[in-house]
C-alpha cells in the first residue's frame, strides 16, 4: 500500500471513531430526556386510568392528559395495553420498596404483624390514592385482556408474598386439630375482604381520615380476634 493510502485508511478510520462516538454521546445526552418524557407521560396517565379505569380509557384521553399526540403514546409504550402495564410495574415496584417482609421479626406476634403492614401500606396510598385504584383494578377486577399478562407477570411475586406470610404463621401455636393450612387460608380472605373495604372507602370518598382508618383497623382487629381466640362459649 501507498503511503498516501495508509494516511487515507487511517483518517477514515478515526472519521469512523469519532463519529461513532458522536453518536453514542447523543444517545447517552438524549437518554435522559426520554426516560423524564416517559415518566412524565406515565404520571399524567395514572390519573385517567384511575378515575375511568382501563376499560372506559381511550388512548385519545391519556394523550390529552399527558399533553402529548396519540402518536407519541404510541412511540414510547406501542398501545394503551402497554402503556397501562408499564404504569402498574412503576406503581408495583414502588409498593413493594414500601412494603417489606424482611423487616419483619418471625419472633414478632404474627396478627401484629398483619396489622403493621397494613397500616404501612395504608399510610403509603393515602399519599398516592391514584395508585390504589389502579393497582386494585389490576389485582382484584382485572380487565379481561390483561388477566394473563397480570398473571404472568406478578403471579410468582405474589406467590412469594404470600409464602412469605406463611411462614410468619408457622410460628402461631394452634390448637389440637386445627388444620394449619385451612386457618393460614382463612386468614387471607379476612385480610383480602378488609383490603377491599379500604379500597371501596377511597373510591367512595376519594380519601379515608384518621377516624375512618381506624375504624377499620379496629374492626379487622376484632375479626382476627375472633379467629385468634374463637366465637363460641
Amino acid at each position: 500500500m501507498k503511503p498516501i493510502d495508509i494516511l487515507t485508511g487511517w483518517s477514515a478510520y478515526n472519521t469512523m471513531l469519532l463519529t461513532n462516538w458522536s453518536a453514542t454521546r447523543e444517545g447517552v445526552k438524549h437518554l435522559p430526556l426520554q426516560l423524564y418524557e416517559r415518566e412524565k407521560i406515565l404520571e399524567a396517565c395514572l390519573s385517567v386510568f384511575a378515575r375511568y379505569g382501563y376499560k372506559n380509557t381511550s388512548t385519545e384521553m391519556l394523550a390529552e392528559a399527558a399533553g402529548i399526540s396519540k402518536a407519541l403514546i404510541f412511540h414510547h409504550f406501542t398501545s394503551k395495553k402497554k402503556l397501562y402495564l408499564s404504569l402498574l410495574e412503576h406503581c408495583f415496584e414502588k409498593v413493594r420498596t414500601v412494603v417489606r417482609f424482611d423487616v419483619f421479626s418471625e419472633q414478632e406476634d404474627f396478627f401484629n404483624t398483619i396489622d403493621r403492614l397494613s397500616r404501612i401500606k395504608l399510610a403509603y396510598f393515602r399519599k398516592h390514592p391514584d395508585e390504589l385504584k389502579l393497582v386494585h383494578e389490576a389485582f382484584y377486577s382485572p380487565p379481561n385482556e390483561l388477566k394473563a399478562d397480570i398473571e404472568e407477570k406478578y403471579g410468582q411475586a405474589i406467590a412469594e408474598k404470600n409464602q412469605s406470610m406463611e411462614r410468619l404463621f408457622e410460628a402461631v401455636p394452634l390448637r389440637e386439630g386445627v388444620d394449619r393450612k385451612q386457618a393460614f387460608e382463612l386468614i387471607m380472605i379476612t385480610l383480602k375482604h378488609f383490603e377491599n373495604k379500604f379500597s371501596a372507602a377511597f373510591t367512595d370518598t376519594g380519601a379515608l381520615d384518621d377516624e375512618a382508618a381506624n375504624g377499620l383497623f379496629d374492626e379487622m382487629n376484632r375479626f382476627y380476634s375472633m379467629i385468634r381466640h374463637g366465637i363460641a362459649e
